[in-house]
């Protein structure tokens, strides 16, 4: 599996041959200005809630690839409205096998609306299994206690959750987090866009490894390999 971070929560997970583009948030990003949105040509397009800074690259990058995009209900009704009719809704506990591997849709905490102040059901946080690993991305949430139930039922290799504090979880909550899944390699997401979510680096990575967590914060554009 190789990961590809393209800043705020959104990252490519390239596996079993394909590409999936999770929680586009690109172009407004001005922290990611050198990423081309236009040749990053998805097959999946994995969303794990509505807010704008999640979905704001959805239709320019589905209109311009043969993507299939996949949410919960609510966010994949709002979106082929908009003409985007290749879809596969899910929901909380549900899970699909596709060709990349098998998918189960986990729970979240945390708010949910499309732009335009439509529903956006509940926000999600997304397991992947196949031959070649199996990675959680919690999603933008707050600690809970079902992360324990992820660490029960999966293996995982890697997970992915937010540090940024304020609107999600912190560092410190990841960590936590980080052991209730029972995974020790953790890449931290949302934070640095904006000055609400602004953390320091090199003193969160020091906690992380005290705790016997490998905290990895990666730069806009870098790849890492698993």
């Amino acid at each position: 599996m190789k990961f590809t971070f393209y800043g705020h929560s959104s990252f490519m997970v390239e596996t079993m041959g394909k590409k999936l583009l999770f929680d586009p948030f690109i172009t407004p990003n001005e922290l990611a200005k050198d990423i081309n949105i236009n040749k990053l040509n998805p097959d999946y397009i994995i969303l794990s809630h509505g807010h704008g800074d999640h979905i704001a690259d959805v239709e320019a990058i589905y209109f311009n690839s043969n993507a299939t995009l996949i949410s919960n209900f609510e966010v994949v009704n709002w979106f082929e409205a908009k003409g985007v009719e290749n879809g596969h809704p899910m929901n909380h506990g549900g899970s699909w096998s596709f060709d990349f591997g098998k998918l189960k849709m986990v729970n979240a905490i945390h708010s949910s609306s499309m732009p335009d102040g439509s529903n956006g059901g509940n926000p999600a946080g997304i397991v992947i299994t196949n031959k070649e690993g199996c990675f959680y991305y919690s999603g933008d949430t707050a600690l809970t206690k079902d992360m324990e139930l992820i660490g029960e039922e999966f293996n995982l290799d890697f997970s992915i959750m937010p540090v940024g504090d304020n609107f999600t979880m912190g560092v410190t909550d990841a960590i936590k987090a980080a052991k209730m899944v029972k995974c020790n390699t953790l890449i931290g997401v949302h934070f640095d866009t904006f000055p609400y979510i602004i953390i320091e680096h090199e003193e969160s990575i020091e906690q992380a490894e005290a705790a016997g967590v490998k905290l990895i914060l990666p730069e806009i554009g870098e790849q890492i390999t698993f």
